[in-house]
């Protein structure tokens, strides 16, 4: 691993504890304040030392913002969608998740209807269509989800 990208990693890793407060970090992931900042040290000795992903995730859920996986993301290439509406919620069941998947995907394509009907596709119809297609990939998520851990009631 390059030393930009570990340094970025290691910036992304001290915004995340510091979002929540070292003593707060130190008790939600069960490691010492001491370890905590070995994870975003730029010492030499502590070079190759890095946040696990375990340790991420607990803090994560509890951070107003997921530092290190925006980090991560950004490193790949790869754009997130942050809705803190949604963020840990588990309230629906897949049947109902299942509807508004369904209910998501004709807006879609209703949308895509009124769009279409002069033959060309505005740039505000083009974001109304953005948005519904992301609400739609949400929904996807969050079955994907559900099904993954075998919650199927």
């Amino acid at each position: 691993m390059s030393d930009q990208v570990g340094n970025y990693l290691k910036k992304h890793s001290e915004a995340l504890v510091k979002d929540i407060g070292i003593e707060a970090a130190a008790r939600i992931c069960g490691k010492s304040k001491a370890t905590l900042g070995r994870y975003y040290s730029m010492d030499p000795d502590n070079s190759a030392r890095f946040m696990p992903l375990d340790v991420a995730a607990r803090l994560e859920a509890e951070a107003s913002y997921p530092h290190v996986t925006a980090a991560m993301a950004d490193l790949a290439g790869v754009t997130l969608s942050w809705n803190e509406a949604r963020r840990n919620a588990s309230g629906s069941s897949i049947n109902s998740d299942v509807v508004a998947l369904s209910q998501r995907f004709a807006m879609l394509m209703a949308e895509y209807h009124v769009s279409i009907a002069d033959g060309t596709i505005s740039l505000n119809e083009a974001k109304r269509m953005l948005k519904e297609a992301q609400a739609l990939q949400e929904v996807l998520l969050e079955v994907k989800l559900k099904l993954e851990e075998g919650a199927v009631g």
